[in-house]
């Protein structure tokens, strides 16, 4: 993949010059924090400017959306952050949401209106899928025309919001060989990671849930685990390691696949 210098937009210094983008592209903590996730959210923004897109980040007005306090059950201070969320978007009238998370875009789109927080959210797998459908990316088809991958369906884009068929039309645009796991779509298995359990030690019991997810994985015999959450990639990476095989088998996100066929 191509190493080249990127300018992403800031929100604010477009509002100070009286423009206002389409777009407002959640980076998220992931996003923002974790090393491995940073690089999904620069192959996103990468994408983002290869299609022109007219969009921007909130930068360091950006706060945690509040999922993880309410999944904790620490409802006072989801609405906290929630509230402060919601009048920074409204100052710059943000309508349209582009998430590269699924908890965010679960509760922006499930949960903020309850507060009055009423967006337009969009999937990036969704998004992204769109511009394939449109024709608007045009991929390097030798990249993945051997490689055999399985997609790790991430529990807030698939039993939460039914977003099952976009990654998996992606992947196939890409000439991959899509695998399905044993339990897939709605029967999938959780990583482990979700409702605050990421952050917290395991309880008991014989074997913890990303090592089951990992081996289902593993039963494909796939080279290539792809993924779209950063709490899924992380888990599955750690099994990856637990099972010695981080060499041989790539835990890619969905838009590393696109941004690697593109050679951006």
């Amino acid at each position: 993949m191509k190493s080249k210098k990127l300018d992403v937009p800031i929100m604010a210094d477009l509002f100070a010059k009286g423009q206002k983008p389409d777009y407002l592209f959640w980076v998220g903590c992931a996003g923002a924090y974790d090393d491995r996730y940073k690089k999904v959210a620069g192959a996103f923004a990468k994408i983002l400017s290869h299609l022109k897109i007219n969009y921007a980040v909130l930068g360091k007005e950006e706060s945690c959306t509040g999922d993880l306090a309410r999944r904790a059950g620490n409802e006072m201070l989801y609405q906290m952050q929630a509230l402060q969320n919601i009048e920074v978007l409204k100052a710059y009238e943000v309508q349209r949401i582009i998430t590269i998370c699924p908890h965010c875009y679960n509760i922006f789109k499930n949960e903020y209106p309850d507060l009055g927080g009423n967006y337009e959210v969009i999937s990036y797998v969704d998004f992204l899928d769109k511009a394939i459908q449109d024709g608007n990316l045009e991929f390097d088809l030798k990249r993945f025309a051997n490689a055999s991958i399985t997609y790790h369906d991430p529990c807030y884009l698939g039993r939460a919001n039914d977003i099952y068929k976009s990654p998996r039309r992606i992947i196939k645009s890409l000439n991959g060989n899509i695998v399905e796991m044993k339990r897939n779509r709605s029967n999938a298995l959780c990583c482990g990671a979700g409702g605050g359990q990421m952050f917290k030690e395991a309880e008991h019991g014989s074997k913890e849930i990303f090592m089951e997810r990992i081996e289902d994985a593993l039963d494909t015999k796939a080279n290539i685990i792809a993924s779209s959450c950063p709490f899924c990639m992380t888990m599955i990476t750690d099994g990856l390691k637990y099972k010695n095989r981080e060499e041989e088998i790539q835990n890619l996100d969905i838009v590393e696949l696109i941004a690697i066929s593109l050679d951006i």
